[in-house]
């Protein structure tokens, strides 16, 4: 019985541990982070790119290019 108590102490007072949970936290944000402004950064790049070729049709039909 006194093995499992000194290993759970142990247990509690080392700190790797709780330093992984801490490091596995702040990937997981860092990724979290990541994942909106990607999706942010090609949103708007879709828009421009839709924006340009409205842009280029609109001049195709209207006899810009001849």
């Amino acid at each position: 019985m006194q093995s499992i108590l000194a290993k759970v102490q142990r247990f509690l007072q080392a700190e790797d541990g709780p330093t992984a949970v801490e490091y596995a936290v702040m990937l997981a944000l860092i990724v979290a982070v990541c994942f909106v402004a990607i999706q942010s950064v090609g949103t708007q790049t879709s828009s421009m790119f839709d924006d340009i070729a409205d842009d280029v049709n609109t001049a195709v039909t209207q006899g810009g290019f001849e």
